[in-house]
């Protein structure tokens, strides 16, 4: 496998990664750690903690070291890590006893501060591993301290996923935040570099996102519209439903949004507080995937469903 990925987690968000792994990777994440041949970009997820992308492997410590040396390795900037896995007892001044060995056998001036690359090595089940490091950059946590908020929007975790969702780790794929109320979806968004719109009836909700975006200085268009006269078409939507879904008439409007949202993008990710499987197949959507979020510290719980129309 060509990538080794880390992940961190608390126990109320499991099912959120498991979702969010099976949708990137195609399969789930035991133990905290996938290895698999897809390369994602672990700033899209608020679990995936790193990315080590294998250059060579071997099965004793000495072996490794040398296919190093052979690899003639010229960087300056560079920095070299140990990526402690499950199941690797090294004691640590073994640990750096080994990364000085790999330092040496890289020729360049190293950067302990900003290194431009980190070279890294690690142990798992009777194998070394030397390659590449990515971590993940932990820049999206400014966003708690946004101008506008209210106390029942989704948390940024739950909105980091939602974009990784809707895009599959693809930063090409064009999203819309269908219902963008303060705007939390979409700093995540733009912060990952995605390219994507939001759109609300309400306008207070407009200019509340506008402002959140201005704050950290990011340029993405937000609109004051109705989902069924939007006319924009997108790779996917994100729909935060209203909540209180619990009367015809509600059922009547999760159907008419999430119909909207079906004409402007053929995948969706919808969140909701209650059960909508048969609005969904009442919208001639296929379900591709769904969790249920526990919001930490508060009384009620989130469905996430993944579609595509049929």
């Amino acid at each position: 496998m060509a990538y080794i990925y880390t992940f961190k987690y608390d126990t109320h968000n499991a099912p959120l990664c498991q979702l969010e792994t099976r949708q990137l990777f195609g399969e789930e994440a035991p133990g905290k750690l996938l290895f698999t041949d897809i390369k994602v970009d672990p700033n899209i997820s608020p679990f995936i903690k790193n990315r080590f992308e294998t250059i060579a492997s071997a099965g004793t410590y000495d072996e490794l070291l040398e296919q190093v040396k052979q690899l003639a390795i010229h960087q300056d900037g560079f920095k070299a890590e140990y990526l402690v896995l499950p199941g690797d007892t090294t004691p640590y001044r073994e640990r750096l006893s080994k990364l000085k060995d790999i330092g040496y056998a890289i020729e360049g001036d190293p950067d302990y501060t900003n290194p431009l690359i980190i070279y890294s090595i690690c142990f798992y089940k009777n194998t070394w591993y030397f390659g590449m490091l990515r971590k993940h950059n932990t820049d999206w946590f400014k966003h708690k301290n946004k101008p506008e908020s209210f106390s029942s929007a989704i948390n940024m975790d739950i909105a980091k996923v939602l974009v990784s969702l809707a895009s599959k780790g693809d930063t090409y794929k064009r999203l819309l935040d269908a219902g963008c109320g303060v705007g939390t979806v979409m700093l995540e968004a733009c912060i990952a570099g995605f390219d994507i719109e939001g759109c609300d009836i309400h306008w207070k909700a407009c200019v509340a996102t506008r402002k959140n975006l201005a704050h950290y200085g990011y340029e993405a268009n937000v609109v004051r519209t109705d989902l069924n006269d939007h006319t924009s078409n997108y790779d996917a939507a994100i729909v935060d439903l209203p909540y209180n879904l619990f009367s015809h008439s509600d059922d009547d409007n999760a159907l008419h949004i999430i119909r909207s949202a079906a004409q402007l993008a053929h995948r969706l990710v919808i969140v909701s507080t209650s059960d909508i499987s048969p609005i969904i197949q009442q919208a001639d959507l296929h379900l591709l995937d769904m969790c249920n979020v526990e919001k930490k510290g508060k009384l009620f719980s989130r469905n996430i469903w993944v579609c595509e129309r049929s």
